[in-house]
């Protein structure tokens, strides 16, 4: 009968066979070595691992071979050999071997929406980083990847601490375990304002007022240190709880943001605002919640809408304050993120407002899902992206663009905010102009801002458009240097009795002080209240 064997990697390393721990030997190399071969679950050439581990001067290969034969009593048995030497290969063979990085690393490609909270909670390991107190300071090549492995161990942790808080958070006799867990969340990602947010409200919820408020103070110095855009909500006293907002139009507006994950554990940030029938806004770029908020290219539509409506919004990924670090920044990951934000809400059927890329996203939802979109509104949009659209000039002007973008992205380079501005709102007054620099600055890091760009381009939903069959409204600035008049108008042309409004402005989104506003907003409106 073959012996069970368990070797967990997060915290300090342990073996255990037969659930009793088995002493490691005291070379720090040699434990990294088991490590290293744990997870790597492949044959790794001898040269590798000597490079990696020991210094020329040092023998490595006798090293090697050393470390090797103290491993081997410890995980081979004699049922089963699992350290295996082939020649120039060395590997170990982890098909039998559990413990709590494997656990999370099985979690990793999973959605963890679907699968059972206490799963989820089995896969959380006790605290401690990923191999605690194995650094080597002497090999550059393992320390590179022992700091890319516990970045790894820390993304999986939050996405599944994440989602058990929101469970949790809802669940009055799990509110004192969502706490725990969102403190637990707030240690491993520290700069996250939703994890601090959730702490905070967990906090005020069970009636810590004073705790609260002490949290919030240590979010905001936290935040302000790493120049992180620090949300409304945490920036005044905190308060009881209070119900949630009824908006009139005289009245301030509060939204309420909130956390949810997507079907590849990418967390989005999501809030809702106003009062009546729901109305989400799918992502564009440059968004940012909190920043938007009081901004002089969104409020006006965010009090306008709030007025009639109860408007969803929420940050794309890679943006804003949903995850800056996901893997996919592709055209299906962001349909996945509006169908993950709209279920998070418990919203069965909704109005479906789309912006510039957001249309695209709009309309393959909609599409996709008749059944829960009422009707749907597509401002600036595109079925086509730049890549498959322009002209080879204009591709050429693009790819131009992009390559500053990762350089100046940012950074207060007049010449680029000018450009970069000038293309997007060309009559934007001074005022505002500085507040869409500093919004590309808390936004999207350079890397992001060059990734999202790139997935704009490959955009193409050319098949989808014709397939529409919910009550469409497109809207389009006639002088738009973004998006081409023709592209908006191309879109009204394809969809079955959709409705086109064409709206006098060079800006890609009409600003309040232009006479085009009242155009948009009333139509808007008179669009969403009318029976059909």
């Amino acid at each position: 009968m073959k012996e069970r064997i368990a070797l967990d990697l997060v915290g300090s390393l342990a073996l255990r066979r037969e659930g009793q721990t088995v002493s490691l030997p005291s070379s720090r190399k040699t434990r990294a070595l088991l490590a290293y071969l744990a997870v790597a679950n492949r044959p790794v050439r001898r040269e590798h691992l000597c490079s990696l581990l020991w210094e020329v001067p040092d023998d490595p290969r006798g090293a090697l071979r050393w470390s090797l034969s103290k491993l081997r009593p410890l995980v081979d048995d004699v049922h089963r050999v699992r350290l295996i030497t082939e020649g120039e290969n060395v590997s170990l063979d982890g098909s039998d071997i559990e413990g709590d990085w494997f656990r999370l690393r099985d979690l990793a490609g999973a959605d963890v929406r679907t699968i059972k909270a206490e799963l989820l909670e089995a896969c959380i390991p006790p605290e401690g980083e990923f191999l605690e107190g194995a650094e080597i300071r002497a090999s550059e090549a393992f320390q590179a990847w022992l700091v890319a492995m516990r970045e790894d161990t820390r993304r999986w942790q939050v996405t599944i601490l994440r989602e058990l808080v929101g469970r949790f958070a809802e669940q009055d006799e799990k509110r004192a375990q969502a706490l725990a867990l969102a403190r637990r969340w707030c240690e491993l990602d520290p700069y996250d304002a939703i994890a601090r947010t959730a702490v905070i409200d967990l906090l005020r919820s069970s009636g810590r007022v004073q705790e609260a408020e002490q949290q919030r103070g240590a979010a905001v110095r936290a935040l302000d240190a790493a120049e992180i855009a620090i949300p409304n909500g945490l920036r005044g006293p905190i308060g009881p709880v209070a119900a949630t907002t009824a908006v009139a139009p005289s009245e301030e507006l509060y939204q309420q943001v909130r956390f949810c994950t997507a079907r590849d554990g990418t967390g989005l940030a999501y809030s809702s605002v106003g009062s009546g029938p729901p109305l989400v806004k799918t992502a564009n770029w440059l968004n940012h919640l909190e920043h938007d908020f009081d901004s002089p290219v969104w409020s006006h539509w965010i009090r306008n809408l709030a007025q009639y409506r109860t408007l969803f919004r929420y940050d794309e990924r890679g943006n804003g304050l949903s995850d800056w670090n996901v893997r996919d920044i592709g055209f299906e990951a962001f349909v996945d993120d509006l169908s993950s934000v709209v279920d998070a809400a418990g919203l069965e059927r909704f109005d479906l407002f789309g912006v510039s890329q957001g249309c695209s996203v709009a309309i393959a939802y909609a599409v996709r899902h008749p059944e829960r979109v009422r009707k749907l509104v597509l401002y600036g949009g595109y079925s086509l992206g730049w890549e498959l659209r322009d002209t080879p000039e204009e591709v050429a002007m693009r790819r131009a663009m992009i390559t500053l973008t990762g350089t100046g992205w940012g950074r207060n380079n007049a010449a680029f905010r000018q450009m970069f501005t000038s293309l997007f709102f060309p009559d934007m007054p001074p005022p505002a102009a500085d507040w869409f620099n500093e919004l590309q600055r808390i936004s999207a890091s350079p890397e992001n801002a060059v990734r999202l760009q790139e997935a704009f381009g490959k955009i193409d939903v050319r098949d989808l458009v014709p397939k529409v069959a919910r009550p469409t409204l497109v809207l389009h600035a006639d002088k738009d240097a973004v998006i081409p008049f023709s592209s908006g108008r191309g879109l009204a042309a394809a969809i079955p009795d959709s409705q086109f409004v064409q709206l006098d402005t060079r800006n890609h989104l009409v600003l309040e002080e232009e006479p085009a506003w009242p155009r948009a907003a009333s139509a808007i409106r008179a669009f969403l209240e009318a029976d059909f």
